[in-house]
């Protein structure tokens, strides 16, 4: 297909879609596992109302069910409800919208290669439906994040840093790879085009093998001391060379799952840290050197691993006055949730309030009970789990949540560890399409809606109807909800400021009501 036939194709679905919803258009896998299809000319969308804001005395309500609604919009009145019998059986959800926590950053995913390489097997036009799918403004979910892995991770098709030659103690022989070229500052260029408020963070799963203590991508090594600056200064070289590409990296991570190094035959690129030799590498060398840099509005993040070790990981590296100094944040996973609760959250934003907290990497497919079912098109419980997931990190203080690759493939690949992996959307080359998950959907009710500066602020919520609430900087009042009834559920959210919104929720829902404070 020619440049300017798909670039007109292009021009003629966004006029199409322009003012209007594109309706989902279903294809489905067994009962209620329905994904919506995109190609070249076509996809699913979600445009702003006109206006933008209800109007006083009303709302919007979008909605996502299992059987295929997918942000279905509602609009209604507040203070419509209708007295019944029933209403006692109405789950009562109060918003105080005096009481407020954290300043939302954003929403967003992992440019992995990957992603990448699934993205580059289809046509240009369909190229750019995928990617204007997360991050358009005006039709997409809205996504303001982007992870940015300094080399390889499981999810190349090869391990590999920015200078895999020995003992290259000037770094000489750093170059970025081929893969970023092709599979990553391609699609981070077009996401910033997109969407200029875009902020992109980053993370290395290791340093060179020559600097690390066994001298492997993997297993059980950790930076040798005698490399400390010279490791800041290839982090430093990263990032020259991606702002030569236009691409300004917000932040960089202390690196991923350090703990991963002291898990036996583990396959995955890592490298260990302890509180206390990261903290020295921090205070002494890496702080300083970005501080000192042209870099020096580049904040650090530190951890990226599993919330099981909060907050005593963090309570033992503030011990480092100095390394605190530098440290903007903590950045968790959630793949380990399972063993301790959201309240370690909360310990660890109160150990300093001022430093925030951002879930840097989900996902969803390594399940050890269904290590044949990597991807399932249209898994509605995964949406779920998604959905709850989210909730429960803005509750508890995370101020985002990235997902991991944006696209993969019907295996949930490539990875050159065969770790296969569900995915938001999935990439089918033979027919130069793609398919959206319920999971892209349990992501679109946040970052669609919730803007960055956004606060959250108080809701109570059920046993079976999860909860959280925000105010954007537009004034509305945003409350996402999800109803684990398999029943459709009477809901009343009750705002003193404005009354109450009463509403059906269907069983098994995703939802998202806005209305002006």
């Amino acid at each position: 297909m020619g440049a300017s036939l798909w670039k007109l194709l292009l021009l003629f679905a966004f006029l199409f879609g322009k003012g209007s919803a594109h309706e989902c258009a279903q294809r489905s896998f067994g009962p209620d596992r329905i994904v919506c299809v995109c190609n070249a000319t076509y996809c699913d969308s979600t445009p702003d109302n006109d206006p933008k804001i209800p109007p006083n005395g009303t709302y919007y309500w979008y909605v996502s069910t299992q059987d295929g609604l997918r942000l279905d919009l509602r609009k209604g009145k507040i203070n419509s409800c209708q007295n019944s019998l029933l209403s006692f059986l109405t789950t009562e959800l109060d918003i105080d919208t005096t009481k407020t926590y954290q300043t939302i950053l954003g929403y967003g995913a992992a440019f992995t290669d990957s992603a990448g390489i699934n993205v580059k097997r289809l046509s240009p036009a369909t190229q750019d439906q995928l990617i204007r799918a997360y991050y358009d403004p005006v039709l997409g979910s809205r996504y303001l994040l982007g992870r940015i892995p300094i080399g390889g991770t499981d999810f190349s098709t090869r391990p590999y840093t920015y200078d895999d030659h020995a003992n290259d103690t000037t770094l000489a022989q750093f170059a970025l790879a081929p893969e970023d070229y092709s599979y990553k500052i391609p699609f981070l260029q077009k996401a910033l085009e997109l969407n200029p408020e875009v902020k992109f963070l980053s993370a290395a799963w290791t340093a060179p093998a020559w600097m690390k203590t066994n001298d492997n991508l993997k297993g059980f090594g950790f930076l040798k001391k005698e490399y400390y600056q010279l490791y800041s200064d290839y982090l430093l070289k990263f990032l020259d060379e991606y702002k030569k590409n236009g691409i300004d990296v917000w932040a960089v991570s202390s690196g991923n799952e350090p703990i991963n190094v002291i898990v036996p035959f583990d396959p995955l690129i890592t490298m260990g840290w302890t509180p206390d030799t990261m903290g020295e590498w921090i205070a002494e060398n890496f702080g300083p050197t970005l501080a000192n840099s042209k870099h020096n509005n580049t904040v650090i993040l530190t951890l990226d691993d599993q919330r099981v070790e909060l907050p005593w990981f963090i309570q033992a590296l503030f011990q480092n006055e100095k390394a605190k100094k530098y440290i903007a944040g903590t950045a968790v996973h959630p793949y380990a949730d399972f063993l301790v609760g959201p309240e370690v959250l909360d310990k660890t934003h109160d150990l300093d309030p001022d430093k925030f907290i951002l879930l840097t990497e989900a996902s969803i497919g390594s399940e050890v009970l269904i290590p044949f079912l990597k991807v399932i098109p249209g898994s509605w419980d995964r949406g779920k789990q998604y959905m709850q997931s989210i909730i429960q990190y803005m509750n508890h203080w995370s101020v985002g949540w990235v997902d991991w690759c944006y696209a993969l493939d019907p295996q949930g690949g490539p990875t050159y560890i065969k770790n296969y992996l569900d995915s938001p959307i999935i990439v089918s080359e033979d027919t130069d399409e793609f398919y959206k998950n319920p999971m892209y959907y349990a992501i679109k009710h946040f970052s669609r809606f919730v803007d960055r500066g956004s606060v959250r602020v108080s809701i109570s919520d059920s046993p079976l109807v999860k909860a959280t609430a925000f105010v954007t900087p537009s004034k509305e009042v945003v409350t996402v909800l999800y109803n684990e009834n398999p029943f459709s559920t009477s809901v009343s959210l009750n705002d003193p400021n404005i009354g109450s919104v009463c509403l059906e929720l269907p069983g098994d829902s995703m939802n998202t009501i806005i209305y002006a404070s």
